[in-house]
């Protein structure tokens, strides 16, 4: 994934709103009226999420009748994931040797 790519992913997640949207799109498609209930805000103001989570790739839009259902796309996050993961393995190689550290502290205590 190209950092570019990364910051749209991680800009798009900022937003609490377009996070909520992102929730509802993980239980189905829906439409952007659908998306818009749960919120006191304009249409307009829902369709500028959307279009921020769509310029990210985290969501894409059908084309269904008369009308375009929202979907998650799941890539992005699968990137980010694999992206904070190195750092996850850091964090937990540093906490295994913190762990080493202390058993060795309190062996040598006395009791």
């Amino acid at each position: 994934m190209q950092s570019d790519a990364l910051s749209a992913t991680f800009s798009a997640l900022a937003d609490p709103t377009r996070r909520a949207m992102l929730a509802r799109l993980a239980e189905g498609e829906a439409t952007v009226n659908e998306l818009a209930e749960p919120f006191e805000m304009t249409l307009p103001a829902i369709s500028k999420h959307l279009k921020v989570l769509e310029k990210a790739g985290l969501v894409s839009r059908g084309k269904n009748a008369q009308f375009r259902p929202c979907r998650l796309e799941a890539g992005p996050l699968k990137d980010i994931a694999g992206w904070v993961e190195a750092y996850r393995r850091y964090w937990d190689e540093s906490f295994d040797r913190l762990d080493s550290y202390l058993e060795e502290l309190q062996k040598e205590q006395p009791r």
